[in-house]
This record gives structure tokens, sequence and C-alpha cells, in this order.
């Protein structure tokens, strides 16, 4: 049995739906791969290389023991923890940087660049992308009654402000820092460690908004 998760792409891409399927009780690695490859789905992004009807690639981390394989088929593609086959590609990325390559491919060079690509869909706008986010952890326990997300536009300070009620908890950064965080692109605390996020609010509540930004990175 697997988890199927049908994502159409845009109009525009002019691609039929793609399949993006994983295995039950996947692993953080293989979560995190599918939400990004239904990502570039839902956009039209890489539509040739989420199109195909064969080959596989192994996903391995640079500096962990993490590895998955994407294996495409006739009717989309599947998701697995490891390496059980001798695949056509193999990449490794690094998983805190948007799966940026940290050496050269191995096999398959066309497909491999194109997995690499798929990988890397468009984030959406900031003010999107906190809207989203809002919506998709908004009900969770614990969750702060109003989040705002504040950034540096180029007429001065901008702010969107989400939800309604006394308890609140503010993120701050670059747009296209919050646009990664609020898209599950980047860990929230792999961010934060980097000093390219500022966050006002409680310790429990940094915990809850660390569970709330896994949610929406791993798609759980």
């Amino acid at each position: 049995m697997s988890e199927t998760t049908t994502a159409p792409p845009s109009a525009s891409a002019g691609a039929a739906e793609v399949d993006v399927r994983i295995e039950d009780d996947a692993s953080p690695l293989v979560r995190l791969i599918g939400r990004t490859l239904r990502d570039s789905a839902r956009t039209g992004h890489a539509a040739d290389t989420l199109s195909r009807s064969t080959g596989t690639v192994a996903i391995r981390s640079h500096d962990t023991p993490q590895a998955a394989t994407i294996n495409f088929g006739d009717n989309g593609l599947d998701v697995s923890s490891g390496v059980l086959v001798e695949p056509d590609a193999t990449v490794t990325v690094d998983l805190n940087a948007r799966f940026a390559p940290t050496a050269d491919p191995s096999g398959d060079a066309d497909l491999a660049g194109g997995v690499l690509q798929a990988l890397t869909p468009p984030l959406p706008g900031w003010r999107d992308a906190a809207q989203r986010f809002w919506d998709a952890t908004r009900s969770l326990p614990g969750i702060p009654d109003v989040l705002i997300a504040v950034t540096e536009g180029p007429e001065g300070l901008e702010q969107v402000v989400l939800g309604d009620g006394s308890t609140q908890y503010l993120v701050a950064g670059a747009p296209e820092t919050l646009a990664g965080v609020f898209s599950g692109a980047d860990d929230l605390v792999a961010v934060l460690s980097s000093g390219a996020l500022g966050i006002q609010g409680t310790m429990s509540q940094l915990s809850v908004m660390t569970g709330a930004s896994w949610k929406v990175r791993y798609d759980v």
C-alpha cells in the first residue's frame, strides 16, 4: 500500500495529471521529496521530467545516511526509502539548501538534471506562502491566535497579519526567506540557526511553530 496524491499542473503546462506516490510510513526524506515534486506538478514546473515513463534516480543526503529513490513509470512516479536497485542516475544534495547538488551527478546526466530541476519549484510570493501556511496549520493544538509576517520592502516595512485573538507570533525576514520557510522549502530551525530569520514569541510557541513548519515541509 502507498499514499497517493494527484497533483494537476497549471493550465499553462499543457501536461497530463501527475501521480506522485509515496510509501506508507514514509521517512521524512521521502515525504520531503514527494511534497516538493507535488509543488512542481501543481505549477507545471519541470513538466517534461515529471511526465517521464521510465527512469530511476537515487537521491542521497550529502551529510547524513538518508537516501531515497524516485522511480518513473507509465502511471506516475513512486518515491521510496533507500536505494534498493541500481539507479539510472544518482544525485547527492544538501537537504537544507533546497536540494542543491553537492557533487556532480553520476549516471544519466539528462535524467539527473531533470530531477534536480523538478526538486526546485519556484517559490510562491511571501504573502501567498504565509496564507497557505496559516490555512494548513491554524487548527493545530497550541498554535498562536495570530501569525504576523514582517519583511523589508521597497517602501519600508511590510507585514501580513493572519488570524485574530490574544496570542500572537511574529516572524521576520527577507521576502525569499519567509517564502522558503512558509512554503516548506526551507527548514525553520535551520533558517533560525543561520540568523536569517527573526522571531518574537515564547519558547512554547516556538515549539508549536516548529511542528507547524514540519507539517508543511513534510506534508503530514
